[in-house]
């Protein structure tokens, strides 16, 4: 980031996302004075069975529509896609940062929402008929059916391609808690997933500072499920990307 929005008054901050995501929200905390401290919550990986998902992906082109949920559905499917797609097919993005990921692969998306999820998505009006469509969703393992459902609803036949996996890393988490309240003044979290690995991670000792720990979520209902976790101070940052979380931990700073 070229310009840093604030002072963080060397503030320390949890980082949980995946690593290369984590590396990069880490140095815009360090550029801003901050004192970033990055535990990976989540491990990315390739399919379980690539050979099987690129046979899958070898009828990409017959889709009317290509959903890609994510910068990992972008970096996993691509090595596995066909050379050449329809110059006519649509491609959405959930999000800026995957339209761009898109775009470094040459690879124009078509559909992009101003609301970086699914129901951002569903929004969109290029969405509202397809009655008959088929429609390819490149994502990980698991997650939510909100737009599969959606899109059913409307019409369409829905399919799933899981270019990636998502796994909580084998890693100890003793030191952490230890110097948890000497180290940790606020954690960024970016998916339910994330969190609940986190106080999975932490044990029971752990789970308990995490609860009284300022939190970064970027959705409501992320938040909600943080406060069923027992979380008690949240802070909303607009959506996932760097800038708004860098700004949301500077409200907190």
């Amino acid at each position: 980031m070229s310009k840093t929005p604030c002072h963080l008054q060397g503030l320390g901050v949890l980082v949980t996302r995946p690593i290369e995501q984590a590396q990069r929200l880490g140095e815009a905390i360090e550029a801003a004075h901050g004192r970033p401290l990055i535990f990976p919550c989540v491990e990315i990986t390739g399919p379980a069975d690539p050979a099987a998902v690129k046979a899958q992906l070898k009828q990409a082109g017959s889709y009317d529509l290509l959903i890609f949920i994510s910068v990992n559905a972008v970096n996993y499917a691509f090595p596995l896609l066909p050379d050449s797609l329809p110059l006519d097919q649509q491609v959405a993005a959930v999000g800026a940062a995957t339209a761009a990921r898109l775009e470094d692969y040459g690879l124009e998306p078509t559909l992009v929402p101003e609301r970086f999820d699914s129901e951002g998505l569903l929004a969109l009006p290029a969405l509202a008929g397809l009655a008959g469509k088929r429609v390819l969703i490149l994502r990980g393992n698991g997650g939510r059916e909100l737009l599969a459902d959606g899109l059913r609803e409307r019409g369409a036949r829905v399919d799933y391609a899981e270019v990636y996996q998502r796994l909580i890393p084998q890693r100890s988490a003793a030191n952490l808690v230890a110097g948890w309240d000497k180290w940790i003044d606020a954690v960024t979290v970016t998916s339910a997933e994330i969190l609940d690995n986190l106080f999975t991670l932490l044990g029971e000792a752990g789970a308990a500072k995490l609860q009284q720990t300022p939190l970064i979520v970027v959705s409501q209902r992320l938040a909600e499920h943080a406060r069923q976790r027992g979380c008690r101070t949240l802070y909303l940052a607009a959506d996932a990307g760097d800038p708004a979380l860098l700004k949301a931990l500077c409200e907190l700073a």
